[in-house]
């Protein structure tokens, strides 16, 4: 377990994503779409405290989120495997200290999350699809003749909310990642690099 995990002040910080999530600054938004805060919060986490920390801070983070969010999707499996990754891209690799790579790994952390969850939303379709009888491949008629639900406002839909939280998460990454990243590794005493 990393050094961050073992102090408390730092793991109550994870309670920020939610806090965040649920506040939704109006100045932070794009076309009613907020950055992915669990992203911003996660990446700095798992490249200060090792590939460890970052999965249990990923599982942390997700689970909180997703207590938010009803549902039969979660964002917990990608956060565990980006906390993993990019703790390993701060334990083996050259130090992580530019803000466009930053920027850059947080944009990518983003566009992973949200094709996890839409692989999951489509799996719970399909799965659902099958109970109703309509067959695993069919499209139910009476879900698409409702007015807004035809498959080409719904791509577009996705397409725009993915563009737009993918552009804000890329924006403020560098800033705030910068500075928890700067934080941390400041509280680590310079132990960072075991």
């Amino acid at each position: 377990m990393g050094l961050l995990s073992r102090q408390l002040w730092c793991l109550a910080s994870v309670l920020l994503v939610p806090l965040l999530t649920l506040a939704s600054p109006a100045f932070l938004r794009l076309s009613g779409v907020g950055p992915a805060w669990a992203v911003l919060w996660l990446l700095p986490w798992a490249v200060a405290d090792g590939p460890l920390a970052g999965a249990l801070g990923g599982a942390t983070a997700g689970l909180l989120v997703d207590a938010l969010q009803p549902g039969g999707v979660s964002q917990w499996p990608a956060l565990i495997l980006l906390g993993l990754w990019w703790g390993r891209l701060g334990r083996r690799g050259p130090p992580l200290e530019r803000s466009f790579s930053l920027g850059l790994l947080a944009m990518l952390g983003c566009l992973l999350l949200d094709l996890s969850l839409m692989l999951q939303w489509s799996l719970a379709d399909l799965v659902a699809r099958g109970e109703r009888g309509i067959g695993p491949v069919g499209i139910d008629a009476f879900l698409l003749a409702r007015p807004g639900w035809h498959l080409e406002d719904l791509g577009q839909a996705g397409l725009q909310v993915l563009l737009a939280r993918l552009l804000l998460t890329g924006l403020l990454a560098p800033v705030l990642c910068s500075l928890q990243l700067v934080l941390w590794r400041q509280l680590l005493g310079g132990s960072w690099r075991r």
